[in-house]
């Protein structure tokens, strides 16, 4: 099922690149799209956000010759993929437009930990007791960042939560998906997921459609492409070298995001987010210093 993967040091490098670059465009489209929250509900940003980009990966498809629809599009890791990209951006999108940047950023950095995880039991790769300490120690930084059972705890933080574990299982099933299917077919459909997620919020919300503005709608562009762009880096780095290599250069994010959040948005860090994020970074750097052991 995962023979088109590339394994090696050298695909571990190029895939860590890939991730990187990802991530860093990934804050990019998170300071967007926050930025015009400000202005339109979230279903209608989803909505826009998605068929802007299944567009744009329908001409990529196109203009390689490759057809929009073959039988493995809705092969079982795609249905499984499709339904966690749903659940991913829906309830990250929420995160960011409902709490700050910089704390929804920080509970994303759980995600390496999951994927990893999940390796493990979905595809087998060894992860040893000392790597699965390093995972629990990752999770109980969350805990300290959301601090359930104290005055600071924020229902809210759950959707930061939620969204985390929809782009993990979203990985895993891409790296799952049928060799036949291109970075841009995966794009496309992953996009069009978005746009169901939006619809499905926008029906629930009842929301009437906004008519953006100038300032909005160089937000909508900006977050367009700056997703189409980390959406491609993504695919091309969870289909390139070992999961557990690649997957912890997500904690890249965590950089990118935090200063977009103080500086765009004038977010302060507190005391528990720094601690619960050394945790989760300190994780996620013990778990690359390990991927060759596999205790």
């Amino acid at each position: 099922m995962i023979s088109n993967i590339l394994t090696g040091h050298k695909a571990n490098m190029l895939g860590s690149i890939w991730m990187i670059a990802s991530m860093a465009i990934f804050a990019i489209e998170d300071a967007f799209v926050k930025a015009a929250s400000n202005a339109l509900p979230v279903g209608q940003i989803l909505i826009i956000f998605g068929l802007g980009g299944a567009v744009i990966f329908a001409s990529m498809a196109r203009l390689n010759n490759e057809p929009l629809f073959i039988k493995d599009v809705v092969s079982r890791p795609m249905r499984i993929r499709v339904v966690f990209e749903i659940i991913g951006r829906l309830f990250y999108v929420l995160a960011i437009a409902v709490t700050p940047l910089s704390s929804a950023t920080v509970i994303l950095q759980a995600t390496p930990l999951v994927v990893v995880a999940g390796a493990a039991m979905v595809f087998g790769e060894r992860v040893g007791w000392r790597r699965w300490s390093a995972i629990f120690i990752g999770l109980v930084g969350v805990i300290v960042i959301i601090q359930p059972g104290t005055d600071s705890f924020s229902m809210l933080s759950v959707l930061a939560i939620i969204g985390m574990i929809g782009f993990a299982g979203r990985d895993l099933a891409s790296r799952a998906a049928p060799a036949t299917l291109s970075t841009s077919i995966l794009g496309l459909y992953g996009f069009l997921s978005i746009v169901v997620a939006g619809s499905i919020f926008s029906i629930w919300q009842g929301a009437s459609f906004v008519l953006p503005d100038v300032y909005t709608s160089f937000n909508l562009a900006g977050a367009i492409l700056s997703g189409v762009a980390a959406y491609s880096c993504l695919m091309k780095a969870m289909r390139t070298g070992e999961v557990s290599a690649v997957t912890p250069f997500r904690y890249t994010r965590l950089l990118f995001g935090i200063t977009l959040g103080v500086v765009l948005f004038g977010e302060s860090l507190s005391s528990t987010m720094l601690l619960g994020s050394g945790l989760i970074v300190s994780s996620g750097l013990f778990i690359i210093w390990r991927r060759n052991s596999v205790e």
